[in-house]
């Protein structure tokens, strides 16, 4: 498991293209106030289409999705999540490679980092909500196509990854099933 955002964009770790930014924070008696991205920031060089919020209980499991268009940048405002990436592009110096952190509030789990992490195009990402519930915020380059989600089954063989009691787990009905897309232009990638 990752710790920190150095060791997480280190070489030997690190899924090429994958990227975390540590975030700034300052606190204060209210609170604390903190930056995530701005659209003059290296991290942040693609094009922006879509900002998004999604409000996750304990245990619920979004696993395996896929894009060949659409980056993420994702930011958990609320929570802590387990977060697994996983290069499944054959043509990555990469391949196969797994990424495991945590991505939340340190004052409720010492190993999640305060960071934005950057989802490049054909790395399988997934996530798991670790306490009661989670609040993820999160950006992409292109506007939701369906057709550009691939997705594969969260306990799918082809990652080496455990979730956990599946008995136990939330899991969505199209995340217990493979998709690939079917528009030619992402098709194309499979």
């Amino acid at each position: 498991m990752i710790t920190s955002v150095e060791q997480a964009n280190a070489d030997d770790l690190c899924i090429t293209g994958v990227e975390l930014k540590q975030l700034k924070t300052f606190p204060d008696d209210r609170g604390f106030f903190r930056e995530l991205v701005r659209h003059n920031d290296p991290f942040f060089a693609d094009r922006f289409a879509q900002w998004s919020h999604s409000k996750m209980g304990h245990n619920t499991v979004k696993a395996w999705h896929y894009h060949h268009l659409q980056i993420d940048w994702w930011y958990l405002g609320v929570g802590v999540i387990e977060v697994v990436l996983y290069d499944n592009r054959e043509e990555s110096p990469t391949y196969q490679r797994k990424m495991e952190f945590k991505l939340g509030d340190a004052e409720l789990d010492s190993d999640a980092l305060a960071a934005v992490v950057k989802i490049p195009q054909g790395v399988l990402h997934g996530l798991k909500v670790v306490t009661d519930c989670a609040h993820l915020f999160y950006i992409t380059s292109e506007t939701y196509n369906p057709q550009d989600e691939g997705r594969f089954k969260f306990d799918s063989e082809l990652v080496p990854h455990n979730w956990g009691d599946p008995g136990k787990l939330t899991v969505a009905e199209n995340d217990r099933k493979d998709f690939v897309p079917t528009n030619e232009r992402t098709a194309l990638a499979v």
